[in-house]
């Protein structure tokens, strides 16, 4: 699967497309479904089958403060799209001269000047163009006038009914439910990103830590977890708090994990961690020692965590 990062970095062979456009926030079992659809009319096409996304998403370019946290880096969520057998990803710079596209210039350069698109698979609720103003009902009346198909997708539902969506996953995640998370994303919750030089609060208080650079995403999780980090080929077991480590005055979102059977250096390393159960939520301590204390109790929970899960 190629990665792609621009329109201007299109060629001939990935034109004459069949597409779909979202945010795949997660990669979840609905987002799986609209894949499968995409890759059955590549087939039938003979075409490539190809995903657009934007980063930032657009409510983050809109609206930092308020947009809803990320369940994955762009880095996960590419991994994740690899999986699914797709040609390629168009990664969209959501940038002032995107937004500034109406709904017609954007179905006009992007969709037939840029990618020459056979097929089109959306959601009937998604919105496009300046000010939102195009829709599904725009892009089939487009697509009927320039010679491509348009098709929505039908909702997926999970055991309990339920639409599985991003909001949804990120709902689980913000109330501490790993498995309902697990459940509707059809795989493990993880986040990925390279090790970095931290202040060693958490060596001088005898929990070395590895800090994961988030690169400023805000993340759905939040709070303290038992996790595996991988590096290497090889998994450790251990537990991680991610947020903004309001004891020490914290501003900047990170992944802080404690390895419990590590004593290597792992600066500089890309690596991947899961998180396999939540433990508590992120707060403030009265002091240094407590903090040290709750970190104990932490780290017990998280191994008592891995035990019960062999047994």
């Amino acid at each position: 699967m190629e990665l792609i990062r621009g329109i201007h970095n299109i060629r001939s062979k990935h034109k004459e497309c069949v597409l779909t456009i979202g945010n795949f926030d997660g990669v979840h079992l609905g987002h799986s479904a609209i894949l499968a659809r995409v890759k059955s009319l590549a087939k039938q096409y003979d075409a490539p089958a190809g995903i657009m996304i934007f980063e930032p998403q657009p409510r983050e370019f809109f609206a930092p403060e308020v947009a809803p946290g990320r369940i994955g880096r762009l880095r996960d969520k590419v991994r994740l799209l690899e999986g699914q057998g797709i040609d390629y990803v168009l990664c969209m710079p959501f940038n002032p001269k995107l937004q500034q596209l109406n709904a017609q210039a954007f179905c006009q350069q992007i969709l037939l000047d840029g990618l020459t698109v056979k097929h089109l698979v959306v959601g009937d609720d998604f919105r496009f163009g300046c000010d939102r103003q195009g829709d599904f009902d725009y892009l089939q009346e487009f697509g009927s006038q320039n010679g491509f198909d348009v098709e929505n997708t039908p909702s997926v539902l999970n055991a309990l009914g339920e639409r599985v969506s991003s909001t949804l996953v990120r709902s689980a995640l913000e109330n501490g439910d790993i498995s309902a998370a697990q459940e509707n994303m059809g795989h493990s919750v993880s986040l990925s990103g390279r090790v970095i030089h931290g202040q060693q609060l958490g060596r001088k208080l005898g929990f070395p830590t590895a800090n994961v650079h988030l690169k400023g995403i805000k993340s759905a999780l939040s709070g303290v977890y038992a996790v595996t980090l991988d590096v290497d080929g090889i998994s450790h077991n251990g537990v991680a708090n991610i947020g903004v480590r309001p004891t020490v005055q914290g501003k900047t979102p990170i992944l802080e994990v404690h390895l419990f059977d590590f004593n290597g250096d792992l600066y500089d390393k890309y690596v991947q961690v899961t998180f396999c159960q939540f433990i508590r939520s992120e707060r403030k301590m009265a002091s240094l020692e407590a903090l040290e204390k709750q970190i104990q109790c932490d780290k017990e929970e998280a191994l008592r965590f891995f035990v019960q899960s062999v047994n």
